[in-house]
């Protein structure tokens, strides 16, 4: 506007709003910004389908310290896509008010477990198993098989209850494998307590039905299985990652079970000398 029209500065600004110091101040990027969008590019070339806000977290854990909106202002600039919120779903209530589902309280407490289906490459059926504390968010086991019957859900129970303890409850949908007679009599002696979902009605199993759908879109849905072993380390790897690394809103930003480096074991001055 100021050489097409010949007004000054000062006249121009004063017609469309403007401060005059957006005119005068020359932009200086910070002596880090070329390391921080390289680094920021990557984590969305391997981790495409999370939002700004998972990958500030993933930053500060790698030693950056950034703010949000600044990694929001490169994610916009680069021209990067932040993935679509889901639908937030109803949920069932009863007349007084109360929810039908039980909300886990504590680690432990209420554990959920459900199976989710795939294909190799060559076309052929595998089946996942997956096994989640709704309280912390860990996801504790998926089996993967061809073929998954009541006696494999309680093999993976029992190894999950020798290294994790019971739970108080498990809540699963009432497929024929999680109805079976030997499990819920086994679930019984031992003092679990077996929670169903009403039939038709997946949103009463919420917490295994968001991370399903996170297996789905950030695995399954990425990845191509020649054969059963490829995808069975695959999804372990996944699994791992999930858990140590994958930051969870729910979770303040923080993964599951995030590994944890244990101090060397203090060697008291005596011990050495009764060695020599």
């Amino acid at each position: 506007m100021v050489e097409t029209l010949g007004v000054s500065e000062r006249r121009a600004c004063h017609v469309i709003g403007q401060h005059r110091a957006t005119q005068r101040r020359v932009p200086t990027p910070r002596h880090d910004e070329a390391d921080l969008t390289r680094a920021i590019v990557a984590l969305a070339e391997r981790f495409g389908r999370y939002g700004y806000r998972r990958m500030t977290a993933l930053l500060r854990a790698g030693g950056w310290r950034v703010s949000a909106g600044r990694v929001y202002r490169i994610w916009r600039r680069e021209g990067l896509k932040v993935p679509m919120k889901q639908p937030k779903r109803g949920r069932l209530w009863l007349n007084d008010g109360s929810c039908v589902r039980l909300r886990p309280a504590h680690k432990g407490h209420v554990w959920s477990y459900d199976f989710v289906q795939d294909r190799t490459h060559d076309g052929k059926v595998f089946r996942m198993l997956c096994v989640i504390d709704e309280y912390t968010r860990e996801c504790l086991a998926i089996r993967v098989e061809r073929k998954l019957r009541s006696s494999d859900v309680l093999d993976v129970l029992g190894e999950l209850f020798v290294r994790h303890g019971p739970p108080e409850h498990i809540r699963s949908d009432n497929g024929p494998e999680f109805i079976a007679t030997a499990l819920r009599d086994w679930l019984g002696r031992i003092g679990v307590k077996t929670l169903y979902i009403e039939p038709g009605s997946p949103w009463e199993n919420g917490y295994c039905e968001s991370f399903n759908s996170k297996l789905r879109d950030e695995l399954l849905a990425r990845e191509i299985f020649y054969d059963l072993r490829e995808a069975q380390i695959l999804i372990e790897a996944w699994r791992r990652h999930f858990n140590t690394r994958r930051t969870h809103s729910s979770l303040g930003y923080h993964p599951p079970a995030p590994k944890a480096i244990l101090p060397a074991a203090f060697m008291p001055p005596y011990y050495v000398e009764a060695a020599a």
